[in-house]
């Protein structure tokens, strides 16, 4: 499974994972005990979770498009992401940490 090289990448294999139904991909993607903002007004918290959440989700989920990112601020391993909504809702933002491998997962993630 392809594993994300910048944080950069994450964005781009979750629309990936997502418009090819993938919830075990999407999961991946997260660190263990990740936060994700979804569904509207309440929290998903931990990779299995997540997983469970996209199993049912994802299948509903209209084709996306990978949207025109922000640039990326960084703080030691740490670093945000967000990308402009092709759709004009809100603002999507993601913190990513560096993995002791190089790679990047998210931890945080408010997606709408």
């Amino acid at each position: 499974m392809t594993t994300a090289a910048t944080p950069e990448d994450l964005a781009r294999l979750f629309v990936e994972r997502c418009n090819a139904n993938d919830a075990d991909g999407i999961a991946a993607l997260y660190e263990p005990d990740a936060v994700l903002g979804y569904p509207a007004g309440s929290t998903t918290v931990g990779r299995e979770a997540i997983r469970a959440l996209f199993e049912k989700a994802a299948p509903m989920m209209p084709e996306m498009k990978v949207e025109e990112t922000v640039p990326t601020l960084y703080f030691d391993d740490l670093a945000l992401t967000a990308t402009r909504p092709a759709d004009g809702t809100g603002g999507r933002a993601q913190v990513a940490r560096r993995q002791p491998d190089g790679t990047w997962l998210r931890i945080l993630d408010r997606p709408e």
